[in-house]
């Protein structure tokens, strides 16, 4: 049996997040004694000099024996990093189309 025709016949379930540059695969597998798993791939898509794509994956295996604790430190990290930064996305003003915002202070204000 071919490589590919293995990696995909024990898919079950797929959900694909597109942001960005980056998708995120989520993808519930089989093992060979029958029982799921869930793979999370991070697939980010770069250009060479040459202007050629190609893409950088990063793969995450997660047995059910772990999904409540990932789970707890998941939201326990997420939870973190909004209760400190809040939800706006700091990294956004990077983009190459984000446009700056000019504030004028007087100069009767306190900064």
């Amino acid at each position: 049996m071919s490589d590919y025709k293995e990696r995909h016949e024990n898919e079950i379930f797929t959900k694909v997040l597109k942001a960005g540059r980056r998708t995120y695969f989520f993808d519930v597998r089989e093992t060979k004694a029958g029982d799921y798993y869930l793979t999370i791939t991070e697939s980010k898509k770069n250009f060479g000099e040459n202007g050629e794509a190609t893409f950088e994956k990063h793969k995450i295996y997660l047995y059910k024996e772990d999904f409540k604790s990932f789970q707890e430190m998941f939201n326990d990290s997420t939870d973190f990093i909004i209760n400190e930064k809040g939800e706006d996305v700091i990294s956004e003003k990077h983009d190459k189309d984000f446009k700056s915002r000019t504030y004028t202070i007087d100069s009767d204000e306190e900064i």
